[in-house]
């Protein structure tokens, strides 16, 4: 069996969001699934002593532009969202309770949603309410999902996900790692694919 291409985001990165959207279709070309890790980048930033792009003044515009750039050279919708960037963490604690207690597909399908959500529609997953109507809109229990926010349980996971996701080198996202060599951002999709194909080069 070839091992998954282990796949870090957050559901506040666009580049992220793009990279969510090619990286099955990508696996699937190789005969490889996808194992993804909903993170925090606040807790990884600080870690690897780095800011969001938009933090500065001389790259926010360019960052803006790229943006919806490399969205659309993917063909894929997106609409800025306002605010950005925002907290993520209640809608990263939904992933990984779907993950531990319904599976990999479940919490795929809340991260394709909560994505979409957010970077097509400008869905805040920050505020409470919109994130509980999302949730009910996917055809999940919102009182459920509204308890694994607020249960110690999940947020200790998450903690324990950031943790780990540091001490496999992940300082951004998207990340990916194959077969151990890490790939930081959409735009190593390329080497990637190469990587897949070939092996390491």
């Amino acid at each position: 069996m070839k091992s998954p291409i282990e796949f870090y985001f957050d559901f506040s990165s666009p580049y992220a969001y793009v990279a969510h959207e090619w990286i099955d279709a990508l696996a699937a070309r190789h005969g490889r699934t996808v194992r993804r890790h909903a993170i925090l980048l606040g807790v990884t930033f600080a870690a690897a002593e780095l800011k969001s792009p938009v933090a500065y003044p001389l790259k926010r515009e360019y960052s803006l532009r790229d943006f919806a750039r490399s969205a659309r050279y993917e063909r894929v919708p997106y609409v800025q969202p306002e605010p950005f960037p925002i907290a993520t963490h209640h809608a990263a604690r939904v992933f990984w309770w779907l993950h531990d207690t319904q599976g990999e597909p479940a919490a795929a399908q809340w991260a394709r949603s909560a994505f979409r959500a957010y970077f097509t529609r400008g869905v805040a997953l920050n505020e409470l309410a919109a994130l509980k109507a999302l949730v009910q809109e996917s055809g999940l229990d919102p009182q459920a999902a509204e308890a694994a926010w607020n249960d110690p349980t999940w947020k200790e996971r998450l903690r324990q996900v950031n943790e780990q996701a540091i001490r496999n080198g992940v300082f951004g996202a998207p990340f990916f790692i194959v077969d151990g060599e890490p790939f930081w951002g959409n735009d190593r999709k390329a080497q990637i694919e190469r990587c897949l194909a070939e092996g390491p080069f």
